[in-house]
């Protein structure tokens, strides 16, 4: 990731925060197997993180916790790799020895127009379209969790898949209860419709290691050019342009404090 610093986020907790809010990643990894060398797949993470009093916290940054269905290839890839290490090193450790890269993105992003900047463009024209968005990537060991018949992988699945339906369900759907709906939760499903599913997928488990991230919102621009920005996204009358608008005058009010 190219860290240009007016965009460069160097705020753990508010990288935490944009994973928490936008919890599908695109995990990739590069492993030596029957399948493709370099791999990529669509996961939802739930993000744990230590609390503020646990300073002698082993993972600061966080772990990520994800599952995967035992037919994707990258999935084979993994217990490939797994079972191989195993022979080699006659040994059960669930982690393998290479990086992995998880991508997060926000689901606002947008092409920005020259048009959009009202002071630089009619004195001098230098401008040039962009792209604004704003992403993190974590780094780090993966863990893997294929073992059908161990109870250390049945106890990660099952706590995964409700932690992440708890999270998906309120975070996401805003079932919090109360005036609004229930949640819906894993034990309103049958226990051996649960328990067959749970045979057909791994368990992923990511220490970070290194955790970047940057949000390019027009913050190099000058203040008329990025008011123009924000008129020109207010104008668009989109959902997209009006979380664009928002998110563009939030990173240059933060620019302009610091």
């Amino acid at each position: 990731m190219h860290l240009r610093a007016d965009h460069a986020e160097t705020n753990i907790p508010t990288l935490q925060q944009l994973i928490h809010d936008n919890p599908l990643g695109i995990l990739t990894t590069a492993i030596k197997s029957e399948q493709a060398f370099i791999q990529s797949s669509h996961i939802p993470f739930v993000l744990d993180v230590p609390s503020s009093n646990d300073d002698d916290s082993e993972t600061p940054l966080g772990v990520l916790r994800g599952h995967m269905a035992k037919q994707n290839p990258q999935a084979k890839a993994l217990m490939e790799a797994l079972a191989q290490q195993s022979q080699s090193q006659d040994s059960e450790t669930l982690e393998l020895p290479d990086e992995v890269l998880v991508l997060f993105n926000v689901p606002h992003h947008h092409y920005v127009t020259p048009k959009f900047y009202t002071e630089t463009k009619p004195v001098s024209g230098k401008v040039v379209p962009t792209w604004n968005y704003a992403a993190a990537q974590a780094y780090g060991k993966i863990r893997i969790y294929c073992n059908s018949k161990s109870e250390e992988t049945g106890n990660f699945l099952q706590r995964q898949i409700e932690d992440l339906s708890q999270h998906a369900e309120t975070s996401q759907m805003g079932y919090t209860g109360g005036e609004k709906p229930t949640a819906w939760s894993v034990d309103e499903a049958p226990l051996s419709y649960v328990e067959l599913l749970k045979k057909n997928i791994i368990g992923i488990e990511i220490r970070i290691e290194r955790l970047q991230g940057k949000f390019k919102m027009s913050q190099e621009m000058g203040r008329g050019d990025r008011e123009g920005v924000v008129k020109g996204f207010g104008e668009l009358g989109t959902d997209i342009g009006d979380g664009m608008a928002r998110m563009v005058k939030e990173r240059g009010e933060i620019k302009d404090r610091r």
